[in-house]
Parts: C-alpha cells; sequence; structure tokens
C-alpha cells in the first residue's frame, strides 16, 4: 500500500480533480490511501501525523532538504522498498513544515527541488511521480 498523509485541505477543483485522477491511475497498480489532515500549529500537526503511521511503514519524509531522485531512481526506491515493507507512507507537512521528530522517525527525506510549492500542488506533482514509477517500473509507455 501507498499512504500520503498531508496537512491541510484541498479548496482547488483543478487540484481535487488531478489529484482523483492519479489517485485511480495508481490504484490500478496498488492501493493508495490519502490522509489529509487539519492545518494546525507544527507540534499538534506532528501528534496528528504519529496516529496514522504503523511501525510497518516505511516513511518518507517530503522535506526540502532531503535527497533529490531523477524518476527512474524514485521507481526503483518504490520498487526495492516493497520489497521489505508493506506500506510506503510519503509524508507531506504543512506550511512549516515537519518537526524534527518526524523527520527523525522517516527512514528517507526525499526533496523534489530546492523551491517551495502550494501543498495541493506538490500533493498533485507527489501522484504523478508515483503514478510515472509503476508505469516505468512496468514498462508501459508514459515517462518520456
Amino acid at each position: 500500500m501507498i499512504k500520503i498523509i498531508c496537512v491541510g485541505r484541498l479548496k482547488e477543483d483543478y487540484l481535487k480533480a488531478g489529484i482523483s485522477d492519479y489517485a485511480k491511475r495508481i490504484n490500478k497498480y496498488h492501493k493508495l490511501e490519502i490522509i489529509e489532515l487539519p492545518d494546525s500549529n507544527i507540534e499538534n500537526e506532528s501528534n496528528e501525523i504519529l496516529k496514522h503511521i504503523d511501525n510497518k511503514d516505511y516513511l518518507i519524509a517530503m522535506c526540502i532538504e532531503g535527497n533529490n531522485l531523477s524518476s527512474i531512481e524514485l521507481a526503483d526506491k518504490i520498487d526495492k522498498t516493497f520489497i521489505s515493507s508493506p506500506c510506503i507512507t510519503f509524508i507531506i507537512g504543512g506550511s512549516d513544515g515537519l518537526s524534527e521528530t518526524i523527520k527523525n522517525k522517516c527512514q528517507y527525506k526525499l526533496s523534489f527541488s530546492k523551491l517551495t510549492y502550494p501543498h495541493g500542488l506538490f500533493r498533485l506533482i507527489l501522484l504523478e511521480q508515483i503514478y510515472r514509477s509503476f508505469k516505468i517500473l512496468n514498462h508501459e509507455t508514459y515517462h518520456k
């Protein structure tokens, strides 16, 4: 299973539509769960995030100081992680980012850029890259 824990609710219809589309596409390959948590202060957000993770989850913190991977490298990371973990959980923080407690609990830190994105848009980008990873792993046309 792939789980995405994200702080903040989506308001924009175009983002909701894009996320729904990629969620359907990903579900053809793997079960996907998206957990939206309310915006709060970083400590409350951390406590809420902790309620939704399991000791068996492979946790990936989405943070600016994380590792940069190509799409092919991300696909390889997902493929190898599923060998030993039944669930990959991506965690997207709120406007203040993720607490050190959450980052330290994660097995991997991933960054898509040094740029800052709106959280809803980033969620869409993450889903697109997960979908792209499955297309790469299944040798299907899409990734070019």
